[in-house]
């Protein structure tokens, strides 16, 4: 299936207009909304020329918006010769097709999800990740199809004298076969790649090494922490979603312990229920990791909302629960006041600058510390002939006493709890 494109990715940007509502009761301001919608449009190639927005108390349920901001749209795009209107909800089908006939051709109506799901189309980078998306873009489309054929529908239902005769199967119902048998093809194939994620799931689970996952809001500076620490060169750009396949690294803890890095897709407030669906596989890296790092960006005022929405994502993936471990990154673009009431309001957060490597170390010791605080008391005895255990134990936890009997290695050590279960066979009596 060809890229899914509401906007164009030309030299030159297309002309935007933003339009937002703010309801009672809505956590976020509808200008800090629309402040991240044009970082969006900005990451998906459209330049903002004005925006549009209205309180309400609830959408209007044939164009979202009232009739006069509608007339208030229609007259921005012909004075500004706009390219596309990109609204900060998701729309009906039935709202899109009202509002693309009030505003006429060739302006394209868009909304939030189908914006992110065009920047999830542009950074896609695995077979695996272009999968995700291209079943998010087609579960999008499939009841959208409607509006993109109506004037044939109108033709076939003129009736009169034979007009119930030779139709056939529409066009429309052509299109919707097709995209329902897509759906199920994109389905299957990723159903293959999710169960070769599964086996290599099960033997990372096996693994010594203590899985840490870095979870958190776009563009919160994930992969310039994951370069920051392992020395990796993964892309890291100021841009949202730059980041959308999981990238692992290796890295040692202080003592020796292996330990596993995995850079995920950042979270956004709105994000479309579809895409976390979609991205459920990938996400599993999250949701099966010894320890979360909520990744925040210090410097940005919606710091709380951005924390919230973290959340939710988490709870949605079945990681609301996992051991977590909050890390506010770019203290180097606040100033002293701010770091110490970040300090006062988060006790427990570490407050770093992957740009500068701050406290890079304060960070590593207290991951260090999570690592041990799970670490499971052993009292084994590991035969000679099975001595690699022996070297298992010493790379995956730390060993507290050992010595050497007639035919076997006695050792007393904190070890990971999948370990402690793995040896559970050697355990003293």
């Amino acid at each position: 299936m060809a890229r899914f494109t509401p906007v164009s990715t030309s030299p030159v940007p297309e002309r935007a207009v933003l339009v937002g509502i703010e309801q009672r009761g809505s956590s976020w301001p509808v200008d800090r909304s629309l402040d991240e919608l044009e970082r969006l449009a900005d990451t998906a190639g459209a330049e903002c020329v004005a925006r549009v927005t209205q309180r309400l108390e609830r959408p209007n349920p044939r164009t979202f918006i009232g009739s006069g901001k509608v007339a208030e749209v229609c007259g921005l795009v012909s004075r500004l010769d706009a390219d596309v209107v990109i609204f900060d909800d998701d729309l009906s089908p039935s709202q899109q097709a009202n509002l693309e006939k009030a505003v006429g051709e060739p302006v394209k109506i868009i909304d939030r999800t189908a914006l992110i799901l065009d920047i999830f189309g542009l950074h896609a980078q695995t077979r695996e990740g272009r999968l995700q998306v291209q079943l998010a873009q087609l579960q999008y489309l499939l009841p959208r199809l409607r509006g993109m054929w109506s004037h044939l529908a109108k033709e076939q239902t003129r009736g009169g004298i034979g007009s119930r005769f030779g139709q056939g199967e529409s066009q429309l119902e052509v299109d919707r076969r097709m995209v329902r048998n897509r759906i199920a093809a994109v389905r299957r194939e990723l159903a293959v790649v999710e169960r070769r994620r599964s086996v290599q799931s099960k033997e990372r689970i096996a693994s010594p090494a203590f899985r840490v996952a870095l979870a958190g809001y776009t563009n919160a500076g994930k992969s310039s922490l994951l370069n920051r620490l392992t020395g990796s060169t993964v892309l890291a750009q100021d841009k949202l979603f730059a980041t959308l396949d999981p990238t692992t690294r290796a890295y040692r803890l202080p003592g020796g312990r292996s330990m596993t890095i995995t850079d995920t897709v950042g979270f956004i407030q709105k994000l479309p229920h579809g895409l976390v669906d979609a991205f459920k596989s990938t996400l599993s890296e999250v949701r099966e990791a010894d320890l979360i790092l909520m990744v925040a960006d210090a410097s940005d005022d919606n710091l709380s909302r951005q924390l919230d929405a973290v959340h939710r994502v988490l709870e949605e993936i079945g990681a609301g629960e996992s051991r977590s471990l909050v890390v506010f990154n770019k203290i180097d673009l606040i100033d002293a006041e701010t770091l110490l009431d970040l300090r006062r309001i988060y006790p427990d957060a570490v407050l770093v600058s992957a740009r500068t490597g701050e406290h890079i170390d304060d960070l590593v010791e207290r991951v260090a510390l999570e690592a041990a605080a799970l670490d499971k008391l052993i009292d084994v005895h590991i035969p000679y002939a099975n001595g690699s255990l022996v070297q298992l134990i010493r790379q995956s936890g730390h060993v507290l006493e050992e010595s050497f009997e007639e035919t076997s290695t006695h050792l007393v050590a904190k070890v990971p709890p999948r370990i402690a279960g793995y040896l559970s066979a050697y355990y003293s009596s």
